[in-house]
């Protein structure tokens, strides 16, 4: 590798030394965080910063701890891969309900630590007793008792078991629920610290995967259970568990809403939940009654395709009124409604609903270029807008009792700052790594889709010089490649300084132009994609001659992956060369949450299914394909890119395969960057 690419490497992909998983506590005068010593170091720690002085305190220090690397249990290893979380140390943290105190696990130990003292002192972690190997523990609202999951149990300390031992996973997600449905946790703690609420899965109907490690042959392979496309998914029930052993299972229609998105208390007496149909078409927001059970429906929010996750949403707010996500008509914005009735229009793409400010709704959304995002308060009552922060960027916000937490993202780097009730500001220490690159794409819209796009050329690229085209993309739904966020343009950049034009396309199906534009995708994800990606690219060399599409390579990871493998598999006669990294060749492989909400069951559109697999496809290549899989992704599962591999060999189809032994979908710890190595080699050689 080269200095950028072991610089990448050693700092995490410049995240090491960042300060993040940012929860604010005791009425907003805490913001808890975790964050590592410096730009190259994995291992991160728990900090505290007192919003009344702006002072800084490492609470747990990972390697006082644990001065060996320990290992994770497997259940917390595999929800990390769902929730993508790389980081080593002091992966997550929960806070107890008054925000004084928090817990956390390390190697499968726990332990508590207090930002007001107590048994261990200010700062001193106390080790918290677990029936094993432990993950996810959970504090009650004063801190005296911690929930927490231990082989597929749910225990409390000071206490003991909970859950039955009934053969089911109590207390943790199920996998479409953590990789698909943004809900990563299964229990919760009712406000007065005595009850929980725990989901109880059962996995007994579905499909077991495995996975064996060539490099050890000696080992058993692993195995896991998974929810494929048009086959059964996990059971999910939510109980109520009390301290004196009394159980409550709330009851709602699971038979025609199986997915659970969100749970929690909203007082001693009620418990509001999030249900969804299996596609996903219909969202319901119910209200439960902890002591009996029985629910009710407070709101439905319904699409005829399928109702795209507008988080933050839906809610009750604190007068009563229902707010949900809504498209304005024809499908031209994202919006909020209230009540039912439209909240905001067609000058502004809603993302996500940060929290309440100043008696105003804090919101995320698009008022300009979807490569842009502005924090603003929403007036419930008139519709008012307030810009919070709305320069170029990328701006969030959290917040709590008055004190905001924003985080702006632009080509200068990321920047974080607190800003108290009265005024004051402080900048949480930023330990991680300058990017190397100021990067300025040039961002352009095209076709009469108004594809978002962005070229990055070499640092003192000589105007006529042809340069080959690098197209550098994911394309799926849920994820926007097109954004003024800094590090994703970092290797763009190295890549367009080593000879290429590098070029990046959101294809309608992808998120923030309008649900319109998103909802393109539906019943269909290869023709849109391909289509969307080669008028894209006609359009950019009319503006830029300095493209030669007389050598094209495109690659990618996961859902950009299966582009890249498509690219060349259909479209020869624009596309050279392709490194397909994790794809997805045939989605009746794939997961239930994600798939079906785009595609439909595989039993009910066998067509839809055939006609986005690659696997017939492989007769047709011939341009030089890579495929690249890590043989413990068990999310896009290696036997997707190894049957691509099996149907090219038994048609004759030459292609270069690259076998990642114990390689999971995220890649980290350098393995992207050498693989990143090993594609410049095959692009010089193919483009040549």
């Amino acid at each position: 590798m080269d200095d950028f690419l072991r610089l990448s490497a050693s700092t995490g992909r410049f995240t090491y030394g960042a300060p993040r998983a940012f929860s604010f506590g005791d009425d907003g005068r805490l913001l808890w965080f975790l964050r590592s010593t410096g730009p190259t170091d994995a291992f991160d720690s728990l900090w505290v910063l007192d919003t009344a002085t702006g002072a800084e305190t490492r609470l747990a220090d990972p390697r006082a701890l644990s001065p060996e690397p320990g290992t994770l249990p497997v259940a917390e290893r595999r929800l990390r891969e769902r929730i993508r979380l790389v980081a080593a140390g002091i992966g997550s943290y929960a806070l107890s309900g008054d925000g004084r105190s928090a817990v956390f696990p390390l190697y499968g130990r726990l332990y508590r630590v207090s930002c007001e003292g107590g048994a261990g002192g200010k700062g001193r972690p106390e080790e918290i007793p677990a029936a094993g190997p432990a993950l996810d523990p959970r504090p009650n609202a004063d801190g005296s008792r911690t929930a927490y999951v231990s082989d597929d149990a749910l225990y409390v300390h000071p206490g003991g078991r909970v859950s039955p031992a009934d053969g089911a996973r109590w207390g943790l997600a199920e996998f479409a629920a953590a990789e698909e449905l943004d809900r990563d946790r299964g229990h919760w703690w009712s406000p007065d610290g005595q009850t929980l609420l725990a989901a109880r899965v059962d996995e007994s109907a579905l499909q077991r995967r495995h996975f064996a490690d060539p490099a050890h042959p000696e080992l058993p392979p692993e195995d896991f259970a998974y929810p494929e496309a048009g086959g059964p998914n996990a059971e999910v029930q939510l109980w109520v568990l009390g301290p004196d052993g009394a159980r409550v299972r709330l009851d709602w229609d699971a038979a025609a809403y199986p997915y659970v998105s969100d749970a929690g208390w909203e007082s001693e007496t009620e418990i509001l939940l999030t249900v969804q149909d299996r596609l996903q078409q219909n969202v319901l927001l119910l209200t439960a009654d902890p002591a009996t059970g029985r629910t009710r429906e407070l709101s439905r929010t319904v699409h005829p395709l399928w109702v795209d996750p507008l988080p933050g949403t839906p809610a009750r707010l604190a007068d009563g009124r229902m707010l949900t996500g809504a498209d304005t008509p024809g499908g031209a914005a994202r919006a909020l409604a209230l009540d039912g009735k439209l909240l905001t229009g067609e000058g502004i793409q809603v993302r996500r609903v940060a929290g309440v400010h100043q008696d105003r709704l804090l919101i995320e959304a698009g008022q300009r270029d979807p490569s842009e995002q502005q924090v603003l308060l929403l007036d419930p009552d008139t519709g008012e807008l307030t810009p919070v922060a709305d320069g170029p960027g990328v701006h969030g916000a959290q917040a709590s009792a008055g004190t905001l937490l924003l985080t702006t993202a632009d080509a200068d780097g990321v920047r974080r700052t607190v800003r108290t009730a009265d005024g004051r500001e402080f900048v949480p220490a930023d330990l991680s790594a300058p990017l190397p690159y100021r990067v300025v794409p040039v961002l352009e819209r095209v076709t009469e889709h108004g594809l978002p796009t962005a070229l990055v050329l070499p640092r003192g690229h000589v105007p006529g010089r042809r340069l080959p085209v690098l197209m550098d993309g994911y394309g799926g739904p849920g994820y926007q490649d097109v954004c003024a966020e800094p590090r994703r343009w970092q290797q763009r950049q190295w890549w367009a300084d080593r000879g290429f034009a590098v070029v990046t396309v959101d294809n309608r199906g992808t998120p923030y132009v309008s649900p319109a534009f998103t909802h393109a995708m539906y019943r269909g994800f290869s023709e849109v994609t391909l289509d969307d990606q080669v008028a894209a690219l006609h359009a950019l060399a009319l503006r830029h001659p300095d493209l030669d599409l007389g050598r094209v390579g495109v690659r990618g990871w996961s859902y950009g992956g299966y582009l890249s493998a498509m690219a060349v598999l259909r479209r020869p006669d624009v596309f050279h060369a392709a490194a397909a990294g994790a794809a997805p060749t045939d989605f009746r492989q794939y997961d239930t949450a994600y798939t079906e909400r785009y595609l439909g069951l595989p039993q009910d559109h066998p067509d839809v299914y055939e006609r986005d697999s690659l696997l017939p496809d492989a007769p047709n290549l011939a341009r030089p394909l890579l495929l690249i899989t890590g043989l413990a992704d068990d999310n896009v599962h290696p036997s997707h890119t190894l049957r691509l591999s099996r149907a090219l060999t038994d048609t004759g189809r030459p292609h270069q395969l690259l076998a990642l032994p114990g390689v999971t979908h995220m890649t980290p710890n350098g393995t992207r960057e050498k693989i990143t190595a090993l594609e410049l080699e095959f692009f010089r050689r193919e483009l040549a």
